[in-house]
């Protein structure tokens, strides 16, 4: 079995790399860039004027002039007007071309306007060039704007919108599946027979990424090989990621390595020094076009193994930093004897000064679900200790 740090370095050995597409702009939100975005023009592209008020050249100010006949008005999205007498002001509006003539703008507040004349109310503290955005002082053309490997967030949108581009190259999104394998399974809205469970885990991987923007196709396999081939040979040709549930423990009908193995998916890595998820199973095609995600059956171990390993390693191939985990106090002591990195669900409590506690939620074992709804994180302990102390710093990892 590996450790936890050699998934780590094994997932990130075989990173898959995603395909770029073109998409609207306006349908870009929490895309990551595939190009790089130039200013066609400088910012502003003018001198511009940035408060409501009069423009004026500074020097009559300076010669101790305080009051100005208004000569014209200046409004934004108006071509260009000149100053034609530089002991005169023109009225501008905020976002308007600065008049030819003039250097300084001051604001209304600043000033008394009676019968077309404005006075200066405050005349020693102005300044040459204030209120004045000087072309090119935020990019120049050609200067970037936007390196590729953006995250697109609304701001970012508004760049591009501002350099006319209706279109944008970024990175696809992973097409993804997620399916669950067992005989037990039944759908919710049907009646399980004492035998049998409704699922819920392919659920919960649906939702979970759908936080993350990715639409998932649900799928559920009964423990039959025949049925898991043709299944899966059928959703690696269709999707990008395959995530499962079920099927890769020790048990006489836990078939999926099998399977993946005979659909020519590699394994990377099967089993983990870990608890919960000790049964984690990692592969790819030989082209990293294809990457399977078999986490076992059980509820807690599903949960925890997409938000730890899962997760992280499809934000990294949609060009997004992953997010990393917190680093918590143990509120209370926890001990746990197996030589395994210990994941433990537990609810985070802020102190005042400062302080993230992680309260212990250790419930009734990998399939006690239900303890997770009153859970924020998994918290990571190393299997180098049995006893955690309270005050341990460890990192948690969020869910939900």
């Amino acid at each position: 079995m590996l450790t936890v740090a050699d998934a780590d370095q094994l997932l990130a050995d075989h990173g898959m790399t995603l395909t770029t597409e073109t998409v609207p702009f306006s349908k870009a939100r929490g895309r990551v860039l595939a190009e790089t975005i130039l200013a066609d023009r400088d910012f502003p592209p003018f001198d511009r004027v940035a408060m409501d008020g009069i423009a004026i050249h500074y020097d009559s100010l300076a010669n101790g002039q305080v009051t100005y006949p208004i000569l014209a008005i200046q409004r934004a999205g108006e071509p260009l007007q000149p100053l034609p007498d530089p002991t005169g002001c023109l009225e501008v509006m905020t976002g308007a071309m600065l008049p030819t003539g003039a250097d300084t703008v001051i604001r209304y507040e600043d000033l008394s306007i009676t019968d077309g004349v404005a006075t200066l109310t405050i005349p020693t503290e102005m300044e040459r060039g204030q209120n004045v955005h000087k072309q090119g002082t935020d990019r120049r053309t050609f200067d970037v704007l936007l390196p590729a490997g953006t995250m697109l967030r609304p701001v970012e949108l508004a760049v591009v919108a501002s350099v006319g581009q209706t279109s944008v190259s970024v990175l696809k999104r992973p097409r993804v599946a997620v399916i669950a394998t067992g005989d037990e399974l039944v759908d919710t809205h049907q009646t399980p027979l004492p035998h049998q469970i409704r699922q819920s885990n392919v659920y919960m991987l649906q939702a979970a990424l759908y936080d993350m923007g990715l639409d998932a196709s649900v799928h559920t396999f009964p423990d039959d090989v025949a049925t898991i081939t043709a299944g899966l040979s059928t959703l690696l040709t269709n999707h990008d990621v395959l995530i499962m549930t079920g099927g890769v423990s020790a048990g006489k009908a836990d078939f999926v390595p099998e399977v993946l193995g005979g659909l020519g998916i590699r394994c990377h890595f099967h089993k983990v020094e870990q608890r919960p998820g000790r049964p984690l199973w990692f592969g790819s095609s030989p082209d990293q076009q294809r990457v399977v995600f078999a986490l076992p059956g059980n509820p807690v171990s599903t949960t925890m193994c997409f938000y730890r390993y899962a997760r992280p390693y499809l934000q990294t191939a949609m060009g997004l930093t992953p997010d990393p985990p917190l680093y918590v106090e143990l509120a209370k002591q926890v001990t746990f004897k197996p030589a395994f990195t210990y994941f433990m669900p537990v609810r985070l409590e802020a102190m005042p000064d400062g302080r993230l506690l992680a309260n212990p939620l250790p419930g009734s074992g990998s399939g006690d679900f239900t303890n997770l709804t009153a859970a924020d994180a998994f918290l990571e302990l190393p299997a180098a200790s049995t006893v955690f102390p309270a005050g341990t710093l460890a990192p948690a990892w969020s869910i939900g």
